[in-house]
């Protein structure tokens, strides 16, 4: 399967979009950027329609224009995986969930360090709002693009703005 990439500038930094012709598989942040990860990724032109949708969704959500994405997904993963990012893209624009809510919503109220450890892996950063998700007593826990973009990001859905 062929891979496209293009940068995506946001006031988090420069993201990397990654689609192939099924979906968007990567949203990946400043530090996570893989310019040429494998023989099969090519930087597109504007024109790869997929990285295009992002690119202004992105920017239409930065905007607070934009509330749900609309993208068509391709993200690679474990079957359990998939499970939680499906349920992240369930949690509304402007709210939050816990690692432990996902775990009973999954049927297990034991599994909250697997869904932390695959919440970790979700690549499609922002569009599915691994943000969204919080520690049991409501702090801010681990995330890929950092606590300070985490926050922002909250914050950006809550109607506060913030510099980063």
């Amino acid at each position: 399967m062929e891979y496209g990439y293009r940068l995506c500038t946001t006031p988090l930094g420069d993201l990397q979009l990654v689609a192939n012709e099924v979906g968007l598989c990567g949203v990946l942040w400043p530090h996570q950027h893989q310019p040429k990860p494998a023989n099969n990724v090519t930087e597109t032109s504007p024109q790869h329609d997929i990285l295009a949708l992002a690119e202004l969704q992105l920017q239409e959500y930065f905007t607070g224009e934009r509330k749900i994405f609309t993208i068509p997904l391709a993200p690679e993963g474990t079957e359990f995986q998939q499970r939680v990012w499906r349920l992240l893209t369930d949690i509304p624009f402007g709210t939050t969930s816990t690692y432990g809510q996902l775990a009973k919503k999954l049927g297990d109220v034991n599994a909250s360090r697997a869904v932390g450890a695959a919440n970790g892996k979700n690549k499609i950063a922002i569009v599915v709002p691994c943000h969204r998700v919080i520690g049991n007593s409501g702090t801010l826990t681990g995330f890929a693009g950092g606590l300070a973009a985490k926050e922002y990001l909250l914050n950006l859905e809550s109607g506060k703005r913030l510099l980063f």
